[in-house]
C-alpha cells in the first residue's frame, strides 16, 4: 500500500518508512511549533521552540531514507528551521519560494498577546464578504489565495503535472514518478490541498484543514476520465511524533 503508514499516537513504536510509489506525490508538511510569544508579547516571524526543533528532527528521521526529489520551503523562519534537518538528511538543497509564505499578518512584533487574540476573535464575527479582506493591516485572503495558486501553477509543471480541465479540476501527468516535500504553513498547505482537489476557496482555509505541527499530508493523483484527479491520501499524519510532541 502506498502512502504513509498508520501508527499508534502514543509513541514508543519505531516509525515505519514511507512506501515509495510509482506516481506523483506531494508531501505537504506543516512547520514545527513556533515561539509566537515572548514575555507576553507577540513575535513576528518567530523561530521554532525547543519542542519545535525536536519535531523537526523527528520529521527528518522519518523521511530520511525516502525517495524525495525536491524540498520546497516557505521563506519564513519557522518553515526554514523545520526544512533544514530534513534537507540535510535527504542530501538535497531546499528551494525557497516566496509564494509558500503564510498569509501576511499585520506587524505585531512587541504587541501584547491579549490584543492580538482580541483582534482574531473579533475578525470571525465580521460578515462573510469582509472576511475576504483578511485582518486589518494584513494581506487579504483574496491576495493570499491568488499568490499561492499562481505560485503553484508557475512551478507545478516541474513536477510533471499539467492542467487538463478546470471544472472539474483534472490534470495530465507528464512525469508520473516525481515526489516533492513542501514545508510550509497551515493556511498555505490547506490552500494547496483545496486547489489540487478542485475545492472552491473560503477565507477560513486554516479551519477547514487543521493540521498539526510537523505533520505530513499526502496528495496523490488517480486516473479518471482519461486524465487524473488528486486525492487526499493522508492528512496531518503525526505517526513520527511522540504524544508530547503533538501540538497545533
Amino acid at each position: 500500500m502506498a502512502g504513509l503508514p498508520p501508527r499508534d499516537r502514543g509513541g514508543g513504536e519505531a516509525p515505519r518508512r514511507l512506501v515509495c510509489c510509482d506516481a506523483v506525490e506531494v508531501l505537504l508538511i506543516r512547520h514545527g511549533e513556533p515561539g509566537w510569544v515572548r514575555e507576553g508579547r507577540s513575535v513576528d516571524d518567530p523561530p521554532l521552540t525547543h519542542r519545535g526543533r525536536r519535531q523537526a528532527d523527528a520529521l527528518a528521521d522519518r523521511l530520511a531514507a525516502e525517495a524525495v526529489d525536491e524540498v520546497w520551503v516557505s521563506p519564513l523562519r519557522r518553515a526554514q528551521e523545520t526544512a533544514a534537518p530534513l534537507a540535510e538528511r535527504l542530501g538535497l538543497e531546499a528551494r525557497t519560494f516566496e509564494w509558500l509564505a503564510e498569509i501576511g499578518a499585520p506587524r505585531w512584533d512587541g504587541t501584547p498577546v491579549e490584543v492580538v487574540e482580541r483582534v482574531f476573535a473579533e475578525t470571525w464575527t465580521r460578515p462573510l464578504d469582509e472576511l475576504w479582506d483578511g485582518l486589518p493591516g494584513g494581506e487579504s485572503f483574496h491576495d493570499f489565495h491568488r499568490r499561492v495558486v499562481d505560485g503553484l501553477r508557475a512551478h507545478i509543471d516541474g513536477l510533471g503535472i499539467v492542467t487538463a480541465s478546470e471544472d472539474p479540476r483534472l490534470w495530465n501527468l507528464v512525469d508520473p514518478e516525481r515526489r516533492v516535500a513542501v514545508v510550509a504553513h497551515g493556511g498555505t498547505n490547506a490552500t494547496l490541498i483545496a486547489h489540487l482537489l478542485g475545492i472552491p476557496p473560503v477565507p477560513w482555509e486554516w479551519e477547514r484543514f487543521v493540521s498539526y505541527h510537523a505533520s505530513i499530508s499526502v496528495v496523490r493523483p488517480f486516473a479518471v476520465a482519461g486524465c487524473h484527479a488528486f486525492t487526499l491520501l493522508r492528512f496531518s499524519d503525526v505517526a513520527h511524533l511522540a504524544s508530547e510532541l503533538q501540538t497545533r
